[in-house]
């Protein structure tokens, strides 16, 4: 069984996000970049399907500029087996995403695509049903928990009720949840590995789909900086403020 990853280039999670006033989109320059969290899970999960014997091949493809290489090699210093990198340095929206990796997964004929359920530089959360929709797979988002056997796919996944277990024929997408796996730590022996693994570029304009933005950015703003708390003497104080001040109470 052949497995495609697809992982997005993103600012570190550790890094507190600015805004450029003069392009008004987040800055940046000089900030440090990575493999998005979710995508990160869904490596973890690829490979230790892999290491159950339940894998042969594991893929990874990424999207964007030539500096995503470097999200490629970390992903292959999991474990990976090879990379792709659709070399562009257009913003692309995530319908725009889900075609290109329909491109791809039609010359690679994977049986399973493993995805983060969103990238948190935008927390679109589309690709993968819209990537579901395009190829015509079954699909099992929010993915906490994942077995694969006999050509299906058990998947549970948290709904608002509680938990839900889906029974999916493969080929399938499934997008994962952070409680799916905690993702390993990559190995400076693995790091070195990976270099020298298959890492193929191919320019996105050589597969023939349109790029263009159906959408336009207005604006990109910080959320409100919080005021600072304050102590009252008594409990009457306190709810005098949350009767009044705060109207939380009646």
């Amino acid at each position: 069984m052949k497995i495609l990853v697809p992982v997005k280039r993103v600012v570190d999670y550790n890094v507190k996000i600015r805004v450029d006033k003069e392009t008004n989109a987040v800055d940046l320059n000089n900030v440090k970049m990575s493999i998005n969290p979710f995508d990160e899970i869904a490596v973890e999960e690829a490979i230790r399907m892999k290491e159950g014997g339940k894998c042969d091949e594991i893929v990874v493809v990424s999207l964007g500029p030539e500096q995503s290489k470097e999200t490629i090699r970390n992903a292959l210093a999991m474990g990976a087996d090879r990379g792709i990198l659709v070399k562009t340095d257009e913003l692309v929206e995530p319908l725009n995403v889900a075609k290109i990796i329909k491109a791809v997964s039609e010359e690679e004929n994977p049986d399973l695509i493993i995805l983060g359920k969103q990238a948190i530089d935008d927390d679109s959360n589309q690709t993968g049903q819209m990537l579901a929709a395009l190829l015509g797979w079954s699909q099992g988002t929010f993915a906490s928990e994942l077995k694969i056997s006999d050509g299906k796919a058990n998947v549970v996944r948290e709904i608002d009720g509680g938990l839900q277990t889906l029974e999916i024929t493969l080929p399938s997408i499934i997008t994962t949840d952070l409680r799916l796996n905690e993702p390993r730590y990559a190995s400076l022996p693995n790091i070195m590995k990976a270099k020298k693994k298959e890492l193929n570029v191919i320019p996105a304009a050589d597969l023939g789909i349109d790029l263009g933005s159906r959408t336009e950015l207005l604006s990109v703003e910080l959320p409100p900086s919080r005021e600072a708390g304050i102590m009252v003497e008594t409990v009457d104080d306190l709810v005098d403020k949350l009767k009044n001040e705060a109207k939380v109470i009646q």
